[in-house]
């Protein structure tokens, strides 16, 4: 397992990271709890070492298992959590999306609770989740300032949801210099990621990506295929049937990333985000432990040749020369699709 260093905060990160969101939760699949534990313990024995969770998953059940299961190792592992939706005073409604609080006494005492769930002294990285741009305050930033200076954080990050979009959010967050942006990002939606390598690179800011869904939903790691029968909690239900057929198709136009024992199709979509510079970790959804085995060694895998990744962006820029409507043409946003007309993005704001 190769190792980056988040933004210019000296935190390390493994290349692979892993997404507690899996624990804690039911969104993803059921397992107990030793299951969840089992899982969080054998990630470290295949090289992980960083583990993104969040104070909503679960309701504080996430951070608590992962704060269990990593307790041995603490000193040998980076544990970032999210705060900003208020689960405290508002029930879950199935999937739907919480009442945010971004105020700065609310951010602050919901740090304090997730440490004493993840039963730490201070967070290695603590991400805003789904903050809209105008929720990121000058009072939020100067929050972040004071925690970084007690200690009780290491690094600050962004984490843009839900779904995908909100470049206003991720701009924003790269111009101030947030050691990290996490955003959904994988060879079959590049918009957004593409967006911010350029903002990153016209800024010179230090800011790293975090992918995540880099496998686009069980297509490219397989796991989705035209014979799945996805059940009614299953998370990925919310992608139209018109988007995994077409995904399909570009599957197959992708297959010459494969390499016959040396890199599955599921490590080659990983390997081919960590080959952008800015991109510090992945995070992919691991659902079970040979899941863990497989991508964890994306980070070891033969590295993409020039020629390949210019291959994947001649099929993007082309759209796999597929000549249909994938059904989902829009992005979010929160500043009504400015952002995106000024990415210069053929792009809806969707709803």
């Amino acid at each position: 397992m190769q190792h980056s260093e988040l933004g210019d905060s000296g935190v390390e990160v493994s290349e692979v990271g892993f997404g507690a969101w899996v624990v804690g939760t039911d969104w993803w699949g059921d397992r107990t709890e030793a299951d969840a534990i089992e899982m969080i313990r054998h990630a470290v024995d295949q090289g992980v070492t960083y583990f993104d969770t969040g104070d909503v998953y679960g309701h504080g059940r996430s951070e608590e298992l992962i704060g269990d299961a990593l307790a041995d190792v603490r000193d040998e592992v980076t544990i970032a959590t999210k705060v900003g939706y208020d689960f405290y005073n508002n029930p879950q409604a199935g999937h739907g999306e919480l009442p945010k609080e971004m105020d700065p006494d609310y951010l602050r005492e919901a740090v304090e609770k997730s440490l004493e769930r993840l039963g730490m002294d201070s967070i290695d990285v603590l991400q805003l989740h789904n903050a809209n741009v105008e929720e990121i305050t000058s009072d939020v930033l100067e929050l972040l300032d004071e925690l970084e200076e007690e200690g009780t954080i290491e690094a600050t990050g962004l984490a843009l949801g839900p779904s995908i979009g909100w470049l206003a959010e991720g701009d924003f967050a790269i111009e101030e210099e947030f050691d990290s942006v996490q955003l959904v990002w994988n060879a079959l939606e590049q918009e957004v990621g593409n967006h911010f390598l350029e903002t990153i690179e016209k800024t010179g800011s230090s800011t790293s990506l975090i992918p995540r869904v880099p496998h686009s939903s069980g297509i490219l790691n397989e796991q989705v295929t035209p014979e799945t029968e996805l059940g009614e909690g299953d998370h990925r239900g919310f992608r139209p049937d018109e988007w995994y057929e077409t995904g399909w198709e570009k599957l197959e136009k992708l297959r010459f990333l494969e390499r016959d024992g040396e890199r599955t199709m599921g490590q080659a979509s990983i390997a081919w985000l960590l080959s952008h510079d800015p991109v510090a970790t992945v995070t992919p959804t691991f659902r079970t432990t040979d899941d863990i085995d497989d991508w964890a060694a994306a980070s070891d895998v033969p590295k993409l040749t020039a020629e390949e990744m210019d291959r994947v962006d001649e099929l993007y820029r082309n759209d796999f020369d597929i000549d249909r409507d994938d059904g989902m043409d829009a992005l979010r946003s929160s500043v009504g699709g400015e952002d995106i007309e000024s990415a210069g993005l053929d792009k809806l704001a969707a709803d």
